[in-house]
């Protein structure tokens, strides 16, 4: 834990780690203060896409966060930059919340309508998402385009949302259902990533031996830290519990297993 204390970039995941759905960790507010306050950097990076980095910011800044622009990032970012980087000009269909159908077009994006679809247009990419508003009929189209010959991605693998009522589906389960009706299993973007990582990095200007993730999820915080040598600490906060880590696998062993970011604090500041 001491090795807290000489990490520049600090990189947090969001549900279950600094807030559980709309409640706030106080100790992940103060936390954070004293980390900016010390000369340290912050990012805040989160797989779920169903919202955009603007979505995010001002809900930070509601719940007490006091974030700067720059210091957000989603998976849904990571699956854009991709899409105009590699794959230029081509057209998409997304199984996406309106808000991230919104930011695909603003940044570029082609993407494909429904009625388009019905028209018989058909689509070279196929990505799939957190989708919470989606219907049937979307999903048979996205399975319709993949069986068609269109490429699958998907912009994040989390199987469940941590909410203040339990679990809900997220974009894993999603894909896992178009998996099965395609027997495509598609590209994933977000933790643990190397894309994400990369895009990180670039963003910050940081080398991986300098900075540390915190999480709750050992498939995708933990496991992006320890795949590209970045410090991977969990939080008992969220998904994971303590009981659950005996099943974990050395890929996505955490290094520091913590109740909490309270305990974070004390470890870099030496309290």
């Amino acid at each position: 834990m001491r090795r807290l204390r000489d990490k520049n970039l600090f990189i947090f995941d969001l549900d279950g780690t600094v807030y559980l759905g709309s409640r706030p960790f106080d100790f992940a507010i103060r936390y954070i203060n004293r980390l900016r306050a010390s000369g340290r950097r912050v990012l805040f990076f989160t797989n779920n896409a169903s919202h955009t980095g603007t979505f995010y910011y001002t809900k930070l800044s509601s719940l007490g966060f006091s974030p700067m622009q720059s210091e957000i990032m989603t998976a849904g970012d990571v699956t854009v930059e991709f899409l105009l980087r590699e794959r230029v000009g081509k057209s998409v269909y997304l199984l996406g919340t309106s808000d991230l159908r919104r930011d695909f077009r603003s940044r570029g994006i082609r993407l494909l309508t429904d009625d388009e679809v019905d028209d018989g247009a058909r689509a070279d990419i196929v990505v799939s998402s957190f989708d919470t508003e989606l219907t049937y009929a979307r999903l048979t189209n996205a399975v319709k385009l993949i069986r068609g010959g269109a490429e699958y991605l998907c912009t994040h693998p989390d199987a469940v949302c941590p909410t203040e009522d339990g679990f809900i589906p997220d974009s894993g389960a999603i894909a896992s259902a178009v998996t099965t009706a395609t027997g495509v299993t598609p590209r994933f973007f977000g933790k643990p990533y190397r894309e994400t990582v990369d895009m990180i990095l670039a963003a910050t200007g940081t080398r991986a031996s300098d900075a540390v993730v915190f999480g709750d999820r050992v498939y995708t915080d933990i496991a992006l830290g320890r795949r590209a040598g970045i410090l991977s600490c969990l939080v008992l906060t969220g998904e994971t519990t303590e009981s659950m880590l005996a099943a974990v696998d050395g890929d996505s062993m955490p290094d520091v297993v913590l109740p909490s970011l309270a305990e974070a604090e004390a470890a870099t500041f030496g309290d």
